[in-house]
């Protein structure tokens, strides 16, 4: 299973979201430096490394930005030290207006 599938499966099943999408950005990173086992090195856009993810869901109602975030890291730290450099979260619940 891809790391975006483990998410998506991860996020639906703890948040029940209304409106879900797990966006892989790697190739929108391409060029980038990275610090990779103490060496810089040139990131060339592949595999699952950089993530936005999208969710609207009625577990988000009362808390706020900092709280949700923490509560999407908590729930993807596994996948953030198996190798995600960037997660990009943009929550909102059911009654809050979306950029997307």
């Amino acid at each position: 299973m891809s790391i975006q599938s483990t998410m998506e499966s991860k996020l639906k099943k703890a948040f029940s979201p209304e409106r879900l999408a797990v966006i892989n950005e790697s190739h929108l990173h391409a060029g980038h430096h990275h610090l990779d086992s103490g060496h810089h090195a040139t990131f060339d856009g592949s595999g699952e490394t950089h993530f936005r993810v999208r969710i609207v869901a009625p577990a988000f109602a009362g808390m706020s930005r900092v709280e949700r975030h923490r509560a999407v890291n908590a729930l993807l730290a596994e996948e953030l030290k198996a190798g995600v450099h960037a997660l990009a979260i943009e929550p909102a619940a059911p009654d809050e207006k979306t950029r997307w």
